[in-house]
């Protein structure tokens, strides 16, 4: 297990903590005074009080957490934010309110999650071609979406 350091910037943070045996995100929190409102289509940039110093070759991953995405509508504007090793400012959510009701964010509230990820850095070879394989240039659904389709969705184009 890599041990990462960790800084609380205000008094009242909660560490990162994991909610169960096998989860590989842990849940950050709102380190906020007061409650703030997301009406839909809002953004906010959330606090967790928190700084982090990460070894070289590791990032850490700030997600939405999937309850209130479904539930709520509420993502990460960036779709996953990337927290890199040199990086030592406050960890925040990029929020955006998605759902189509105002949304609460209150203090102390598990509003994100954070992996931490080992990542290797590459060089370029620059090359005429490249191998090929079976699937090729094909894209975006070519791997499997029509082999989903009944016979009725064939039918009628769907």
């Amino acid at each position: 297990m890599t041990a990462i350091k960790i800084v609380r910037l205000r008094p009242t943070a909660i560490l990162p903590a994991y909610q169960s045996e096998h989860a590989a995100g842990m849940d950050l929190h709102a380190c906020i005074d007061q409650p703030v409102t997301l009406k839909p289509l809002d953004r906010a940039m959330v606090g967790t009080g928190l700084s982090i110093e990460l070894p070289a070759g590791f990032e850490a991953q700030i997600r939405a957490r999937s309850g209130l995405a479904i539930k709520h509508g509420l993502t990460m504007i960036n779709g996953i934010g990337t927290i890199d090793a040199d990086y030592r400012g406050e960890i925040t959510a990029l929020v955006a309110n998605l759902g189509s009701v105002d949304f609460v964010i209150e203090p102390d509230m598990r509003i994100a999650q954070m992996v931490i990820a080992k990542y290797e850095k590459i060089n370029w070879e620059l090359v005429d071609e490249l191998g090929q394989t079976v699937r090729g240039k094909g894209g975006l659904g070519s791997t499997g979406v029509s082999s989903l389709l009944t016979n009725h969705q064939k039918d009628t184009n769907i």
